[in-house]
């Protein structure tokens, strides 16, 4: 094995000149993390993610989902509201990915070796609930889906020096939905607004 080669694949053995770390706003000299992460498994002899430690879990703010219901009546009303909501994936440095190929694809197979489940590029929940009004009220509901947060290092290694370099890093972090697909739903009511009021038959 040439000099060279083995200095490409053993980075600990390596010299700090075949080896980077990409910064967050590259320079003229150095490759954008967007050309690196393009190289993925499409001009590298390999393109590995290293996670760090475990996901993070957490729930995401609330918002909005189905249609508001009026109660224009004289009595306590119950609606059932429809509503379907979709999480999605989304990282640290901007880029559109997919688990299909590329640096996404990389990604997904070093989630599933390590956590030993599969990584959710988006996830759709679609429900009915019950909203309860009283006269001149408004209700509607709100969902705060359950998501994750993994952080670690892309490695890079090229046959031949890429921007001077046969090795480079770039730290990502990916957030997409939780493989719990336990949420947060509720229901929430207020009077109407006299403008509201107006619109009622």
């Amino acid at each position: 094995m040439s000099n060279r080669r083995s200095c490409a694949v053993l980075a600990s053995a390596c010299s700090l000149a075949a080896v980077a770390f990409a910064s967050p706003a590259a320079a003229a000299e150095e490759p954008t993390t967007r050309e690196l992460l393009e190289k993925c498994d499409n001009g590298t002899d390999s393109c590995v993610f290293h996670p760090e430690g475990e996901p993070e879990y957490y729930t995401d703010e609330a918002k909005t989902v189905g249609d508001p219901v009026y109660n224009c009546t004289d009595g306590l009303q119950r609606s059932a509201v429809e509503w379907s909501d979709t999480t999605s994936q989304s990282n640290s440095v901007g880029l559109s990915m997919t688990t299909e190929a590329g640096f996404g694809k990389a990604f997904a197979v070093s989630y599933e070796q390590t956590y030993e489940h599969t990584w959710e590029e988006s996830h759709t929940e679609s429900q009915t609930t019950n909203v309860d009004t009283r006269p001149a009220e408004v209700g509607w509901v709100e969902r705060a889906p359950q998501m994750q947060k993994v952080k670690g290092t892309y490695e890079l290694h090229f046959e031949d020096k890429f921007y001077d370099h046969y090795i480079w890093y770039v730290p990502m972090e990916v957030t997409g939905p939780a493989e719990d697909s336990s949420q947060a739903v509720s229901q929430h009511v207020r009077p109407m607004t006299d403008e509201e009021q107006g619109q009622c038959p």
